[in-house]
């Protein structure tokens, strides 16, 4: 592993990212046995293959940053621009530090938190700990809490520091909480807290925009358990603050445990309350049904009546987890916990008809087994076979009626919407197929209620955004949360979604300026921003220099 050069800067270090992904498409053995060596998607693979793989520049990137010992650019880059705050006065430094170790809800900002980053931080300057106590109770150092705690009994259920921060929150929410060796400082920080007298119930509420520091939202209640079981998911420390009173039913915890099924059988056992929670609906969305089937089995409605929100608008579970394609497991545990097989839309579609319109038949048989099954009609049929992508059976229905797909438009259920659900589910084959039917373009669905090409930057699928922009589709068309595709595609190359497979949010950005966008210079008063048709906006570095790259962009849509 390299060392990286005290000095060293962001744009030395992006040319060479530039200059090793020259050398590598020009067949450089150097360069491709450094592929080989740092980056997991060209490992153990021979050079031809390394070859075959098309590196683009974020690949190099991401090479030389574990060349570096870091997990990512955006650490690497984030560790030299520390590195230049840490020149400044020490306050700059501490509130830098603050900001890399809790998330956006925490610091009033957009970006995320960089734990691994303020880990290396603090080896750099270990003299933070011991020069402000909020940084110790981030990084979880002991002896500077119990110093603390000694000086003045009190300050244990005050909220201080550069945040605002009950000791308690500040603990529980530092992300360095996700770091193996960190944890286990962090419980024993909150064990001293705890032992002092601290409440267990300390809480703040959200600052993440358009709320902040100065102006949280005040509907958005985050406690110290919340921390432990929503944010770190630490089975440990969820346990010590139940342990010690703390109430489940503080709104989050429940909703966002549920990536840990622990933690989720630690607060249901603690008396968590399932209903009013969406955990539900949320549980829906895990790929393994346990957290699913604790939920159920701790008295969870499989019934439950839909509330407000994106997440609600099919109805009951048994619905949503048909329209956003479960597993069988999640359908199997639903219906054995009592949900009705009967169950309808508003609109008056069966979860019969919804599984088969989706393409699901296996989950069809299922509820076929249950004593559901309705009569088909044509059109059913019609878009069932466009969410398997079975061309042909969608072609001979269409052949016997023309009408269709526009003649769905007076459908019950809205099955037009299969087109953004599909692109949301990563159904390239389908979404083509519908498109070249004619279904209409502009649909919106998924939970965001978005059109299909949203769907698709926000997935980073390139192949598909380009074919939906070459087939009409604008970018400008909104979605529920009111931005448009380059609103999504900032959010999307900023944050990085997981789950997808190879996202590739630069080749977006061609594809949307390919097919016409506005002027886009750079803000020079921040250069990690540019200026689209007056507005401000922030993308990933790839993002921005593909936006910018090639000359004026061509006239807007």
């Amino acid at each position: 592993m390299q060392t990286l050069p005290p000095r060293a800067h962001p744009d030395h270090l992006k040319k060479q990212a530039k200059e090793l992904l020259r050398l590598y498409r020009n067949g450089d053995s150097q360069a491709l046995a450094r592929f080989i060596a740092a980056l997991p998607a060209a490992a153990h693979r021979s050079p031809a293959e390394v070859i075959a793989l098309q590196l683009r520049l974020h690949d190099a990137q991401s090479c030389i940053a574990r060349e570096y010992g870091f997990n990512s650019w955006a650490d690497l880059i984030a560790v030299v621009e520390a590195r230049a705050v840490a020149q400044q006065t020490p306050s700059t430094l501490t509130r830098r530090w603050l900001d890399l170790a809790y998330g956006g809800d925490v610091t009033g900002n957009y970006d995320a938190a960089r734990p691994r980053v303020a880990a290396q931080l603090l080896d750099d300057h270990p003299e933070l700990v011991f020069a402000d106590v909020w940084v110790a109770l981030a990084a979880g150092h002991v002896e500077a809490v119990r110093r603390a705690v000694d000086a003045e009994p009190g300050w244990i259920n005050r909220a201080g520091g550069p945040l605002a921060l009950p000791p308690l929150v500040a603990v529980t929410h530092s992300r360095l909480g996700q770091i193996p060796q960190y944890a286990a400082r962090l419980r024993d920080c909150v064990r001293v807290l705890l032992d002092a007298g601290a409440d267990p119930d300390q809480s703040i509420y959200n600052r993440f925009p358009p709320a902040s520091l100065a102006s949280p939202d005040e509907s958005g209640p985050l406690s110290a358990l919340y921390g432990a079981a929503g944010v770190n998911r630490d089975p440990a420390l969820t346990a010590m603050l139940l342990a010690a009173g703390a109430n489940p039913n503080d709104g989050e915890s429940l909703y966002h445990s549920l990536e840990n099924p622990a933690c989720t059988r630690l607060l249901l056992d603690g008396g968590a309350q399932v209903s009013g929670t969406n955990a539900l609906r949320r549980a829906l969305d895990m790929p393994d049904p346990s957290a699913l089937e604790w939920l159920l089995a701790y008295g969870g409605d499989p019934n439950e009546p839909a509330g407000a929100g994106p997440t609600q608008s099919w109805g009951a579970p048994l619905l949503r987890a048909i329209a956003v394609r479960c597993p069988v497991g999640h359908i199997d545990a639903l219906l054995k916990a009592g949900a009705d097989p009967h169950a309808q839309t508003a609109a008056g579609v069966s979860a019969y008809r919804l599984a088969m319109r989706t393409g699901l038949t296996d989950v069809a048989q299922r509820l076929r087994a249950a004593g559901a099954q309705d009569a088909l009609s044509d059109a059913d049929r019609f878009v069932a076979a466009c969410a398997r992508a079975d061309a042909q059976e969608a072609r001979r229905i269409q052949a016997q009626h023309p009408e269709l797909p526009r003649s769905l438009a007076a459908e019950s259920g809205d099955p037009l919407r299969l087109l953004p659900d599909a692109a949301a589910w990563g159904s390239d084959d389908a979404v083509r197929l519908m498109v070249e039917l004619g279904w209409p373009i502009e649909a919106r669905g998924g939970d965001w209620d978005a059109s299909a090409l949203n769907h698709a930057v926000f997935r980073g699928d390139a192949g598909l955004t380009a074919f939906l922009l070459a087939h009409g589709a604008n970018w400008r068309e909104a979605h529920g949360y009111g931005g448009d595709a380059l609103g999504t595609l900032s959010w999307a190359s900023v944050n990085e979604p997981t789950g997808f497979d190879q996202p590739d949010w630069p080749a977006c950005a061609r594809a949307l300026r390919a097919h016409g966008l506005p002027a886009i210079e750079r803000d020079p008063a921040q250069p990690g921003r540019v200026f689209i048709e007056g507005r401000a906006m922030r993308f990933s570095e790839e993002v921005t220099e593909a936006l910018l790259s090639g000359g004026p962009a061509s006239a807007a849509q």
